[in-house]
């Protein structure tokens, strides 16, 4: 769908859709790895076009909810690059990459949810925006 304008605050921007594999299938992607969106311990949503190409940043515009569906974190204004935080999808003890987002805060780093400062965390799971499989780890351990 073509938007005249750009995604409102809670507007859902795209449900990223693709096959399921689990961890060991995204390790024989090579540099392509990073593709697929981590949904739960060894489940992995392996993404496909238009979601293959959503980067990242420190500081999100967007972010996952309901673990398949980016939303607008705020009014993000026609032709604005969408970004979500990548960390808020990963714990594997895996997978990093640098981050050149270049935003105030970056972490130059993008690495699992529980490398996070305490106090992004915290944000991020008021916001709804972690993977279901990881804030449930966080609700038992009263984090």
């Amino acid at each position: 769908r073509k938007l005249m304008r750009g995604p409102s605050k809670d507007e859902t921007i795209l449900t990223f859709e693709g096959p399921r594999i689990n961890f060991l299938q995204t390790k024989t992607k090579g540099y392509w790895e990073c593709m697929p969106l981590q949904i739960d311990i060894d489940l992995y949503i392996d993404t496909r076009p238009v979601g293959v190409f959503v980067n990242h940043s420190c500081a999100p515009n967007a972010g996952i909810k309901r673990d398949k569906d980016l939303v607008a974190l705020r009014p993000i204004s026609k032709g604005e690059e969408i970004r979500f935080d990548y960390s808020t999808t990963m714990q594997e003890k895996s997978f990093t990459m640098e981050c050149r987002c270049d935003q105030p805060g970056c972490r130059y780093i993008v690495d699992d949810f529980s490398t996070l400062p305490e106090k992004q965390k915290s944000a991020y799971l008021r916001e709804g925006i972690v993977m279901s499989f990881i804030a449930r780890s966080y609700t038992k351990l009263g984090k």
